[in-house]
């Protein structure tokens, strides 16, 4: 960067953007997020908007472009899409309120692989994120879906098989420890031949030790034997390189993340990437998309969760005769009662998507209509469960207990309009309405917001937002 005159806001966008040199930092001034430097240069180029300077008259005018902070989503979408990185730099204080410089801090660096924003998301397809990590001659990968919850690692000596699985999650984004970058084996990997981004860390953040007791903190307990890993030093060592990725990109705990599931390669039948692309297993050869393929000709699923699970369950073919015959038994059983089949399908028509869901608004992403679009899912599970109970076959028996979900609906439906709009505005989505006793028996009035939460209880929607509520247990079946 050119010598500038160091004005105090320019000081403050200096020392955040040293701190995130490899990401475009969108600095937040007024009603837009400002760029300046080289970051402008490329911004402008890439999003094809105006370059302009500030302090033109002074002899290194600082090149400098800006997009409207409302309108902010497309352009972080499109930059994200070229495989460039965005750092979020807002305000966190009441201009107003500010004596001298308003203070501005990255409240989130969005990635290919850190994407929870429905627009940006194909719905029924995973968004993974992948981390590598090597122990002795043991490869161990881990891949983390960031919108759904969806955690998985595993470990093996066979390096083919790794990249052949790297393959197969496919993933958005993939994190290398410093050690692997220069590894002939991933060079495939490193040359972008996934069309994926590439991320070097350091070889500290995939240590045994510190990413056993990360995994260890998120999952609030004393071990991982109850996850089947607590061995698998390459594997949690690349599952805790993507915690500690996960916050320092979204500097937040993420609460939805409560478990992670183990799996092992010889589970499933090893179908390479070549031969899936042949087949044209779930993409075409000409266009990449679904159509015409067998998993466009399959997915009949009526959710965006079922879709995601058909695609799952086609790229990793059963090898366990139990399992494969209980799935078998399913089908036939689905297959011989048409009608309630057909009501089944109906009652899933109102049902949303559950795990993106719950995952942005745990995050704190979510507005009212998400919240609503919640409540309306969870109603719809006592009719899905009594059609279910019509059924014999054992992929179909439901044990779940969703008293708490049913509770949460209750919250939503005293706490926001039906007719709520996106943006959260204080006296537009919240009735005048009391609580049921189990939330407290504080009067909620349309002037209560996140921000002026009562002192005795808090603003339901407050509570809705900022409890971890898990989706996943009663949208997961065993695979």
């Amino acid at each position: 960067m050119a010598s500038v005159k160091a004005t105090p806001m320019m000081q403050q966008y200096l020392s955040i953007k040293e701190r995130y040199p490899d990401v475009l930092l969108f600095y937040r001034m007024g009603d837009f997020y400002e760029m300046f430097f080289e970051d402008a240069q490329l911004a402008s180029r890439v999003l094809e908007i105006t370059l302009t300077s500030r302090n033109k008259n002074d002899e290194s005018p600082v090149p400098m472009c800006g997009v409207p902070y409302r309108a902010a989503q497309g352009y972080i979408s499109r930059l994200i899409e070229n495989g460039y990185k965005v750092a979020i730099c807002d305000q966190v204080e009441d201009p107003k309120a500010a004596k001298g410089l308003v203070k501005r801090e990255v409240v989130r660096v969005v990635t290919p692989g850190m994407i929870i924003e429905d627009e940006l998301l194909d719905e029924k397809a995973n968004n993974f994120i992948l981390a590598v990590s090597r122990h002795q001659q043991i490869i161990g990968l881990a891949s983390l879906d960031i919108s759904t919850g969806m955690f998985r690692l595993t470990e093996t000596e066979d390096s083919v098989a790794i990249i052949d699985e790297i393959f197969r999650v496919a993933p958005r984004e993939i994190l290398l420890p410093e050690s692997l970058k220069a590894d002939g084996s991933f060079t495939s990997v490193c040359n972008g031949h996934l069309n994926s981004a590439v991320t070097v860390m350091e070889d500290r953040s995939f240590e045994f030790a510190g990413s056993r007791q990360r995994l260890l903190e998120q999952f609030d307990t004393l071990s991982l034997e109850g996850f089947g890993c607590e061995s698998m030093k390459a594997g949690v060592g690349a599952a805790g390189a993507l915690i500690h990725y996960v916050s320092e990109t979204q500097r937040q705990k993420i609460e939805h993340l409560d478990a992670v599931q183990t799996y092992f390669l010889g589970q499933f039948l090893a179908v390479d990437d070549q031969s899936c692309r042949n087949l044209e297993l779930s993409g075409n050869m000409r266009t990449g998309s679904r159509q015409g393929t067998l998993l466009g000709i399959l997915d009949q699923t009526v959710t965006a969760m079922g879709g995601r699970l058909m695609a799952h369950w086609l790229r990793y073919p059963l090898l366990d005769l139990t399992r494969i015959q209980a799935r078998h038994d399913a089908v036939v059983d689905a297959v011989a009662q048409m009608q309630t089949r057909k009501d089944l399908r109906q009652c899933l028509n109102p049902v949303r998507d559950f795990e993106r869901l719950g995952s942005k608004i745990s995050m704190g992403h979510g507005n009212a209509r998400d919240l609503t679009a919640l409540k309306r899912s969870i109603q719809a599970l006592t009719d899905i469960f009594a059609v279910l109970s019509h059924f014999s076959a054992t992929h179909f028996a439901d044990d779940q207990d969703t008293t708490a979900l049913h509770e949460l609906a209750d919250l939503i439906h005293c706490a926001i309009r039906e007719d709520a709009p996106p943006v959260w505005r204080p006296k537009s989505a919240v009735p005048p309405v009391s609580t049921p006793s189990r939330f407290g028996s504080t009067r909620f009035s349309a002037t209560t917001s996140k921000s002026r939460a009562p002192t005795a209880n808090p603003c339901p929607i407050t509570m809705c937002a900022n409890r971890p509520w898990s989706m996943r247990s009663v949208t997961s079946p065993t695979i």
